[in-house]
């Protein structure tokens, strides 16, 4: 199978399996993968998700080229169903373990993620206009927030790669380790985050992204908001009830 899926507790680690191809994207994999990110939605046992690549070069290099001339016309490959965009309305956080080429859509699955922890061998890219298109899957407006508007132009300029430890100086991702212990430090992170109350970090979660679209006013009214929500929560008051008591709290999700 061309991707995988791997539940172990609360995490569930999905992984492009196509490493022969540098886990480059084709239109069934699309298809696999967003029935995988439907899963882990649906699953209320499941709490985070880790997205990675099979073998030790490559994350992802985006679609198959090979298989963009397979679209009839450019409607139809503008209409397609866009893999970064499944990873964008996951409602659970999800965590990408970069461990080799993060190369155009590769990059925009990466940028889709929550969190990026990166190999110190992953390198990262835009490359689409050495071969006269853009990406489109956000990577412009993405990158731009991730890295500044400079440190994007320069990416989406050129096409030219920039190394984990630059993409972790411009903000990029948030942290670069060996490559054998990415997973280990990836699966420590989704295990401390599937052990917060779920519907605080999926309120958490769309909160942050909902700041990025709206005017200062407006996200502190609708971060309130989303507070009150939680507050409601029967996880909210195990939360206090367990302070009160000085022990550790049970999250339910509910």
């Amino acid at each position: 199978m061309d991707v995988l899926l791997d539940v172990d507790g609360p995490v569930a680690v999905i992984t492009l399996n196509r490493p022969a191809k540098l886990n480059a994207i084709t239109p069934e994999m699309a298809g696999a993968l967003r029935a995988c990110l439907d899963r882990v939605d649906a699953d209320p046992g499941i709490r985070v998700a880790v997205l990675t690549g099979a073998g030790e070069r490559s994350f992802c290099v985006g679609s198959d080229i090979r298989e963009l001339d397979a679209y009839a016309t450019p409607w139809e490959f503008r209409n397609r169903g866009d893999y970064g965009d499944a990873v964008r309305a996951l409602r659970k956080p999800i965590i990408a373990a970069v461990n080799g080429y993060a190369y155009g859509g590769g990059l925009e699955l990466a940028m889709a993620c929550d969190i990026r922890l990166a190999a110190s061998t992953a390198t990262f890219a835009a490359p689409e206009i050495k071969l006269g298109w853009i990406g489109g899957s956000g990577q412009s407006a993405l990158l731009a927030h991730a890295v500044g508007p400079g440190n994007a132009a320069v990416m989406l300029l050129t096409g030219d790669p920039i190394d984990a430890a630059r993409a972790r100086d411009w903000g990029l991702v948030t942290e670069v380790l060996p490559p054998e212990e990415l997973l280990p430090a990836v699966r420590e992170l989704a295990d401390k985050i599937a052990a917060r109350p779920p519907i605080a970090a999926q309120t958490a979660k769309a909160n942050l992204r909902a700041a990025y679209a709206m005017p200062l006013d407006q996200a502190i009214q609708y971060e309130r908001d989303l507070q009150t929500v939680c507050f409601a929560t029967a996880d909210a008051a195990e939360g206090r009830a367990a302070f009160a008591a000085r022990r550790e709290p049970v999250f339910e999700g509910r």
